[in-house]
């Protein structure tokens, strides 16, 4: 209190002055009609910038709102699309592949820790066995494949993705109908490498790459990525093609869980399989 009143006794010479300006404005008003309405109109103007800015800023705020909420929405109808196979919510959706027999249900994950500029990179997600999680099961994003899980705990999990030197995922070339094995040799996070395409193929730019579905882990179909370029050495063979990815595993947010129901069933007969052969 005391400050604010040495503070009024430092300046009171500009508050008399200011009160007396207004003073003489309003006597002006009130004995002149035109000097009245320019002020009126000049302070009507003030008062409706000041208006218009305040309008602005509640409309940006308000516009950011709306835009959430119609995201929201889209997200909510893009999951009742059979042919997204994605759920946005923990409950499952369940998608029949009546061509392969397969039938495949996805949950939601969200990416707490990422790495993508490492030679072994690991991407750790916030559902683990408690929410039906389990290693071996595949991962996906919006975009594309992303990885394995390798290891879980009661709610998190981790998946070694494709940027790792030991993943190795069987993917094909749609347009040849032809399989190959995509590989990480390190490097730029936006490449992979395709191995095991014979040379006797004609490739083009941008060819689309995709999962095979004979690993029992990612659905056929599942995009990949795309051809960048391809050589090979005199006398190989085979291609050696940089893939540029579908995922941007730098901006990696939410992911799916591929829970492929007859996969104990299809690995337990390959084992019993190659047991008998042995």
């Amino acid at each position: 209190m005391e400050s604010l009143i040495a503070f009024i006794k430092r300046f009171n010479y500009i508050f008399i002055f200011v009160l007396l300006e207004v003073v003489a404005l309003v006597f002006i008003a009130k004995n002149s009609n035109y000097q009245g309405s320019k002020l009126v109109s000049v302070g009507n103007g003030f008062a409706g910038k000041c208006y218009g800015a305040v309008s602005a800023v509640s409309d940006y705020y308000g516009l950011r709102g709306e835009n959430d909420r119609l995201a929201a929405e889209n997200a909510a109808l893009r999951a009742q699309m059979e042919s997204s196979y994605i759920s946005y919510n923990t409950q499952e959706f369940e998608h029949q592949d009546t061509v392969y027999k397969q039938r495949y249900s996805y949950t939601e994950a969200r990416v707490v820790k990422n790495s993508w500029n490492q030679r072994d990179n690991y991407i750790m997600i916030n559902k683990g066995r408690l929410q039906g999680i389990r290693e071996d099961q595949a991962v996906i994003s919006p975009q594309g494949i992303v990885g394995v899980i390798v290891n879980t705990t009661d709610n998190f999990s981790t998946v070694m993705p494709v940027l790792h030197s030991n993943s190795r995922n069987s993917v094909k070339l749609p347009r040849i109908n032809t399989n190959g094995s995509l590989v990480w040799r390190g490097g730029d996070f936006r490449y992979a490498t395709l191995i095991d395409i014979p040379t006797t193929y004609r490739l083009r730019l941008n060819d689309t790459i995709v999962a095979s579905g004979m690993a029992n882990d990612f659905p056929e179909g599942v995009m990949v990525g795309f051809v960048e370029k391809a050589f090979s050495e005199r006398g190989s063979g085979f291609y050696t093609i940089k893939v540029r990815l579908a995922t941007e595993f730098n901006k990696l947010d939410h992911v799916y869980i591929i829970n492929n129901r007859f996969k104990a069933e299809q690995d337990s007969l390959m084992a019993r399989t190659q047991k008998e052969v042995e």
